[in-house]
């Protein structure tokens, strides 16, 4: 037999033997974390985080506490004190793109001034090209049919592409900084292209960036090889890019990225760690989700314009016997956002502008059906209160990617090319204020066994 059949076929003997035995001793009563008050996914009982650190990076804000009692309040998202939608409305209301200028505020603390908003662009713009044998021999060489994967694994080669990789100081750290939160975008381009030529047999097309483009419009002409772009699209995806750029120290991915920090690893292991949690589909994958959720209901409805029956189907959803039986409607529903997410209502509103110029505004209407009756179907079905249920910004990204032309493998390296400014800026301060490793505890609910010799276990 070949060898390689032969492993195989010792590795399922294997896998059909012990499965179950694995599945058992994972397993222990849920009813373990309550008899002993354990903090299960680190949220008290009433769904808030618990508290585990400091931040002056980013406030995520969604309910108060009056008299010992939680209360629903409009969401908010502060980065460095600014109020998102501050943020947000100057670029519109200026007419600019404002993502590098809020990398600028998350990693310095403060507004840059004209002349250093300039500079820092300039500096952006000139280490964004990679280094050949970088290119070459860590995406193209090895394409990944996961871009998360080849992005994580492109951030550990980058450590053996830096002449000071250990070096734990603030200047070596901003340093290390700057030059992923440029680059970020043209590996993940790269990436793209790569796994669309060689996996999917497409032509090779890569595209070097322009220094005098900003991220936004840069990952738009290497995704398309061309500026065949317009205005409102390019600063529609800086918008979600600022969207997406810090969400507090509490989110999975920034918290990972804490935390691995906390044991003073290097910056690109952090990264690396960041991007794992990222992937899934319970935090950065969720827009993915909502895309396949959204593709469900259409195969499954000729009308979706037909209120009554979308509903239905959202029911369906809810009770697990449709889309893929979790329960879950996806888009809707937030860990610390109860009656509004800030960033879904920014995004929605200019959603709404380039559905009007693309001709598509029965589709954004099926989304704001999908969040209005989804909501009435949790509350009618699953009795969650109205007060704590809202869209989030996973519901219209995804969307908004789509009329951009942005292909869905994409969706989530976006998110991660964005907070990598949040996590760069967390990583300094976890190491600059930090000072402890982070290290939680668990209580052991095991029972007490007596060692057996080999001969007497049967």
């Amino acid at each position: 037999m070949d060898r390689k059949l032969a492993l195989e076929a010792l590795e399922n003997e294997l896998l059909n033997r012990f499965t179950e035995r694995a599945q058992k001793a994972g397993y222990f009563d849920a009813a373990l974390y309550e008899k002993y008050n354990v903090k299960r996914g680190l949220r008290n009982a009433d769904g808030s985080g618990v508290m585990v650190g400091l931040t002056e990076i980013g406030e995520v804000h969604g309910y108060i506490y009056e008299e010992g009692e939680k209360r629903s309040v409009e969401g908010r998202l502060r980065y460095r004190g600014y109020d998102i939608r501050d943020l947000v409305n100057a670029g519109i209301q200026q007419d600019r793109f404002i993502f590098e200028e809020v990398v600028f505020l998350l990693l310095f603390s403060e507004l840059p001034t004209a002349a250093e908003l300039k500079y820092f662009s300039e500096i952006l713009g000139e280490l964004r090209p990679l280094p050949i044998s970088f290119k070459e021999d860590v995406i193209l060489r090895f394409p990944s049919a996961n871009m998360m994967n080849l992005l994580a694994r492109s951030v550990l080669f980058a450590y053996a592409f830096d002449d000071n990789p250990e070096d734990n100081s603030v200047k070596n750290l901003l340093r290390q900084s700057v030059e992923l939160i440029a680059r970020f975008p043209v590996i993940a381009s790269y990436a793209y292209h790569g796994m669309m030529h060689y996996l999917h047999y497409q032509n090779l097309n890569l595209t070097r960036p322009d220094p005098s483009l900003s991220t936004a419009e840069n990952i738009l002409y290497q995704l398309r090889g061309t500026k065949d772009f317009t205005r409102l699209e390019a600063m529609l995806l800086d918008m979600a890019l600022v969207l997406h750029a810090e969400h507090g120290g509490g989110n999975n991915s920034t918290f990972s990225l804490r935390l691995v920090t906390s044991a003073l690893t290097d910056t690109y292991s952090a990264i690396a760690a960041a991007l794992g949690s990222l992937k899934g589909v319970r935090h950065g994958g969720a827009n993915i989700k909502v895309r396949e959720m959204v593709q469900d209901i259409r195969a499954h409805l000729s009308d979706t314009s037909d209120k009554a029956r979308l509903k239905d189907y959202l029911v369906k959803i809810v009770k697990k016997e449709a889309n893929d039986r979790t329960g879950l409607i996806y888009g809707l529903g937030h860990a610390v956002y109860t009656l509004s997410d800030p960033r879904a209502e920014l995004l929605r509103e200019r959603a709404r502008e380039l559905a009007r110029e693309k001709g598509r505004e029965d589709e954004f209407e099926f989304y704001q059906s999908i969040e209005k009756l989804g909501k009435e179907v949790l509350i009618e079905v699953k009795g969650i209160p109205e007060n704590e249920i809202c869209a989030n910004v996973d519901l219209y990204s995804g969307f908004v990617y789509e009329m951009l032309g942005i292909p869905e493998e994409m969706y989530t390296p976006l998110f991660a090319i964005a907070r990598i400014a949040g996590w760069c800026a967390h990583r300094i301060e976890e190491i600059v204020s930090g000072g402890k490793i982070i290290r939680p505890a668990y209580k052991a609910v095991m029972t007490n066994n007596v060692y057996k010799p080999l001969h007497e276990r049967g």
